[in-house]
């Protein structure tokens, strides 16, 4: 499970850096056509927002998996022994609560919705549902990460690896 969490870790870091890489080209491209051209491109402001919410959402799930966010850290931070153990469990699983149902299951059906309606973007003509289609995968990529991190609280890991003492 650790090399398929490491294989998820090298393809979401890619995905994030081709799309930021994606972002700049479009951007530098708009104000090339609006300010030097004089006739602004019509479709990078949209091909940019669609680019944001997918690198703000797989973004966010590769810090979960990274454990980097500061929700999970700042309550345990302190902890030692059984009650931080317990502690993150309680993060982890309401996290777990929370992205499969909000993110996975509603993520889901909001896709479904879109792509049902055929609703379109005005200047890419790409199908909505697939821009939405970011929420539930990263909902899901969540939800593997807090299932990883889950296992390794019960087995006593500490996100490095090492046992934990297991002490008060």
């Amino acid at each position: 499970m650790k090399a398929l969490r490491l294989a998820l870790d090298r393809l979401l870091g890619s995905v994030i850096c081709v799309l930021m890489a994606g972002m700049v080209l479009n951007v530098l491209w708009q104000v090339f056509t609006r300010f030097v051209l004089g006739q602004p491109s019509s479709f990078t402001e949209e091909l940019a927002r669609c680019m944001m919410i997918w690198v703000g959402l797989l973004g966010s799930a590769y810090a979960a998996g990274k454990k980097s966010h500061l929700a999970l850290d700042l309550l345990t931070a302190r902890l030692q022994g059984t009650r931080r153990r317990t502690s993150e469990f309680i993060i982890h699983t309401c996290v777990l609560l929370f992205s499969f149902a909000v993110l996975v299951a509603g993520g889901g059906r909001l896709v479904y919705i879109q792509l049902s309606l055929g609703q379109q973007s005005a200047a890419l003509q790409v199908k909505l549902g697939y821009v939405y289609l970011a929420v539930p995968l990263a909902g899901a990529f969540i939800v593997f990460y807090s299932v990883m991190a889950l296992l390794d609280t019960v087995r006593g890991e500490t996100p490095t690896g090492e046992q934990s003492s297991g002490l008060n």
